[in-house]
């Protein structure tokens, strides 16, 4: 059996993703470099089909959703860029790190400095603490998973709101062009309206396709990806904070935590 563990938090570092960054700006260089190698690049830009495609998918996307909803979703893109390194290895050690400490010193030993190196890790603050106020296990499981899915539903919000606008884009696009349409439709014997109007028509359909595919889909997808993870830590610390409540060997917790883990991160704290 493994020597009895000394309580350590598990690490945590605010990092850069580069993936976001690269992938965004790689994207446009193309898009841009292959309009700049067809011609002039100016010829892409149009206030018209910009206010259209951007003001109308804002203004539908708001109307689908609440301002707090909006404001969220905004302050979720900075997760996609800045994420906390967590490794899920290193949270089950941590659980059988509390696991092997409750079992030799009892729960209310975490009192004090112990659980004080973990504030920095919300959720399981909030479950040592429940088990340092004896909760019966029940009411842990149903507070941690009640906490879990609200964490789970507050980010597909997110997502959803970047969904809705990459669904709206295009839209908004093809309004555009038919607003250039008409336009140059109506005033056909005017051969100087003619060029403005299609651009207008033209490059709305460009603007609604290129955002909904290269920011507001990908941005989507990042969030539920980095949600995915999230779930799977928080999740990692609901099971050891309830086989701590059970009192279970810490080694079925080890059992435990390797069927939730990636098959490349199971541990191995017993020998």
């Amino acid at each position: 059996m493994a020597e009895q563990a000394e309580l350590t938090a598990t690490p945590r570092r605010t990092l850069f993703d580069g993936a976001t960054v690269f992938g965004l700006l790689a994207g446009l260089a193309l898009v841009i470099a292959a309009i700049a190698l067809g011609g002039s690049a100016a010829a892409f830009l149009n206030g018209p089909g910009l206010l259209i495609v951007v003001g109308g998918t804002l203004a539908v996307t708001c109307m689908s959703f609440s301002l707090d909803d909006i404001q969220h979703a905004f302050k979720g893109l900075s997760s996609t860029v800045f994420y906390r390194e967590r490794d899920p290895q290193d949270v089950a050690y941590t659980m059988l790190e509390l696991a092997d400490f409750c079992r030799h010193h009892g729960v209310l030993k975490l009192q004090g400095e112990p659980i004080q190196k973990f504030v920095r890790e919300p959720f399981l603050y909030k479950a040592l603490g429940m088990l340092i106020d004896s909760l019966p296990e029940k009411d842990i499981a149903d507070i941690l998973g009640e906490d879990l899915s609200t964490g789970a539903a507050r980010v597909q919000r997110s997502a959803n709101v970047l969904r809705k606008a990459a669904e709206v884009a295009p839209a908004m696009g093809l309004i555009g062009t038919l607003i250039g349409l008409v336009q140059m439709l109506g005033k056909l014997d005017n051969p100087t309206v003619i060029g403005p109007a299609m651009a207008v028509a033209l490059l709305a359909t460009f603007y609604g396709v290129l955002s909904a595919n290269m920011i507001f889909n990908p941005l989507a997808s990042k969030l539920e990806r980095n949600a995915a993870d999230e779930h799977l830590i928080n999740y990692l610390y609901t099971l050891g904070t309830l086989a701590i409540a059970r009192k279970d060997n810490p080694r079925r917790l080890e059992m435990l935590l390797n069927s939730a883990l990636p098959p490349d991160r199971k541990v191995r704290f017993f020998e």
